[in-house]
Parts: structure tokens; C-alpha cells; sequence
């Protein structure tokens, strides 16, 4: 069975969103005005910000008004209490499941809040497995999360695809293991000049579509 990976956060599921109105919440909660979600969104940098970094400015900045253990709650989750599953993608990855590809979600994270998002929105029920940084020991862009990912299914990396949002772990890692790839590119123009995507796609619909198509074109 072909291998196709795909990344979470921003692919699958709209981390932002959950995680602005995870944010949301804990203003409300502390009487911390709305407009301040802005600031917090910013100083998280869409999850790639260390997590250490993004918990310590919100104290600096909120305390005693924000208590240490509500930041440190936000952080640990990640908005994973939010987050959803389009109908859209939920059937495109039926589609590819049914077309015989084997779907393995490749993450870096903290294993307890990315396994959280994935169970929250019933994708254990969808994809064959998934490999998280934290517990695989490597990161994207690095071979080895990949390999993990292809040896948790039995499936080769020979023929496989990778779908992802971000240009420096997911693309990156791609082409470093010679594999095609998807670039969602959400109103985004592509970035970088010395690597680039085999295509680029709008959202991750159509990049499962076109993962579906080029596999039946061989």
C-alpha cells in the first residue's frame, strides 16, 4: 500500500484557531481584554516558538492578573479542547484510505496534547497510525521521524507523499528523503528559493485530491 503522511497542526486541523480560542477563554476567565489574543498569538508563532519562551512572557506580561498555573495549562493543551475536523477533510481521507493508501500523521509536538488533538477529533479512527516527536526522538525535517512514520505501517517510503503547511519541517524534510510533497499554502506565496514543493495546493482537500490523482496516473 502507497504511503501517504500528512502533517496536524495547520494541515489537518486548524491549530490557530483552536489555539486563539483556547486563548480567549483564559482572557474572559482573568478579565484580560479580548484584543490582548493578538499579542499571545503572535509571541506563539503558530506553535514553533519554544514553549518554554511563549509560557514566561505570558507571565511576565499578565501576572498576578493571569496566575503562572492558568498560562502553563494553556501551553500544556495547546488549544487541543478546541480543535476540529472539517467534513471536507474527514472525507478526503476517507477517500484515500478506500483508494488503498496507508495514512501515518507526522508531527513534532509533545506526545500527551498532539495525541489529544488526534483523538479529540476521531482521527484515530481515520489514519493507520501516527509518529510524534517527542516520543520518535526526532523532529522534522529529520530522516529518521519519517522512516519512523513508514515503519509504523509497514509501508516503504518508495512512492510515498507528505502534505504539509510548513515549508521547513515538512516540505524540507521531503525532498532530504527524495519523497513528493504538498504544500498548503493558505493564501501564502512559497518562501524559499533553494527547495521547493512537487505541488501546491490551497487547502488540505485538494492536496489529498491531487496525492489521489498523481497515484492513479502512476
Amino acid at each position: 500500500m502507497p504511503l501517504l503522511m500528512i502533517d496536524l497542526d495547520n494541515t489537518l486541523i486548524d491549530r490557530d484557531a483552536a489555539f486563539r480560542s483556547a486563548v480567549m477563554v483564559l482572557l474572559e476567565e482573568h478579565d484580560v481584554p479580548a484584543v490582548d489574543a493578538d499579542w499571545i498569538m503572535a509571541a506563539d508563532a503558530s506553535g514553533f516558538a519554544p514553549r518554554g519562551r511563549v509560557a514566561a512572557a505570558i507571565v511576565r506580561r499578565y501576572a498576578p492578573a493571569i496566575p503562572d498555573r492558568a498560562v502553563r495549562m494553556l501551553i500544556d493543551r495547546g488549544g487541543c479542547d478546541h480543535v476540529v475536523l472539517e467534513a471536507g477533510t474527514r472525507r478526503a481521507l476517507g477517500r484515500a484510505s478506500a483508494n488503498g493508501w496507508s495514512l501515518v500523521i507526522v508531527t513534532n509536538g509533545m506526545q500527551e496534547q498532539q495525541e489529544a488533538k488526534i483523538r479529540a477529533v476521531g482521527l484515530d479512527h481515520i489514519v493507520d497510525g501516527w509518529v510524534i516527536s517527542e516520543s520518535a526522538g526526532h523532529r522534522k525535517p529529520q530522516r529518521e521521524i519519517f522512516a519512523a512514520a513508514a515503519a509504523a505501517v509497514g509501508a516503504s517510503l518508495e512512492g510515498a507523499w507528505m502534505i504539509g503547511d510548513a515549508p521547513h519541517t515538512d516540505i524540507l524534510g521531503a525532498n532530504a528523503i527524495g519523497v513528493r510533497s504538498v504544500w498548503l499554502a493558505s493564501g501564502r506565496s512559497w518562501p524559499e528559493t533553494t527547495y521547493r514543493p512537487t505541488f501546491i495546493a490551497d487547502d488540505v482537500v485538494s492536496a489529498i485530491e491531487h496525492v489521489l490523482l498523481a497515484g492513479e496516473s502512476g
